[in-house]
């Protein structure tokens, strides 16, 4: 069983959400909060696959949610419900360490697909998603020195997974562009993450757009 928590500040919203989730035999809901502070606690004393957090939660936001969920739960992936208009936060969270985004009116079929996809590593939301997020509030903020220092050490090889990575492509996508099998992949990804520091692969796709690989192609 995927082990869920969703954290909103709306009880109709959480109320929703659970119910939706209940639909599936693989999900359950074990842990509901109204702020940021009660997410936090829930993963240090539960076990917990997958956080649902809004962005916006008043006292500590989903923000910082998700950093105290870094630290104290590095095992629990963490997706960040957002609504347009929230543009200034995204960038915010994906150096918290999000794991992926979910717009609030994300359809029941969808919501349930991303929750598996992040519980599995894999980004939970869309490549089209994925690309207006990262081109719209990363981009215009990127240190390309620092980045290129970060994938110095990287293969070839790895550089062109970073690169499709980049772009909002999922493992079997990627494995499809590049003639490899997906346990490649995720190998080659797996080593990303740990020769560049990312927390997780939404980073990964921030620094292939910092340090420019997007453009090189």
């Amino acid at each position: 069983m995927i082990r869920v928590l969703v954290a909103d500040d709306e009880a109709l919203m959480r109320v929703g959400i659970r119910l939706i989730l209940e639909n599936a035999e693989d999900i359950e809901v074990v842990a509901e909060a109204g702020d940021g502070l009660e997410a936090a606690a829930a993963c240090r004393t539960q076990d917990i696959d997958v956080a649902l957090l809004d962005i916006q939660m008043p006292g500590r936001d989903g923000i910082a949610a998700a950093e105290d969920i870094a630290r104290v739960s590095p095992r629990t992936y963490v997706v960040m419900l957002t609504a347009f208009g929230e543009e200034a936060s995204v960038t915010r969270a994906l150096r918290a360490g999000a794991s992926g985004f979910l717009l609030k009116d994300t359809g029941p079929v969808e919501l349930i697909d991303a929750v598996r996809l992040a519980a599995s590593g894999e980004p939970a939301l869309a490549p089209r998603i994925t690309r207006q997020l990262l081109e719209r509030h990363v981009r215009s903020g990127r240190d390309t020195e620092a980045a290129l220092r970060r994938t110095e050490e990287l293969t070839p090889a790895e550089r062109d997974v970073l690169r499709l990575l980049g772009t909002g492509l999922s493992n079997a996508e990627i494995a499809d562009q590049l003639y490899l099998s997906a346990g490649t992949v995720k190998a080659h990804i797996s080593r990303i993450l740990t020769r560049t520091g990312c927390a997780n692969r939404v980073q990964a796709a921030v620094l292939a757009h910092d340090a420019g690989l997007l453009t090189d192609h």
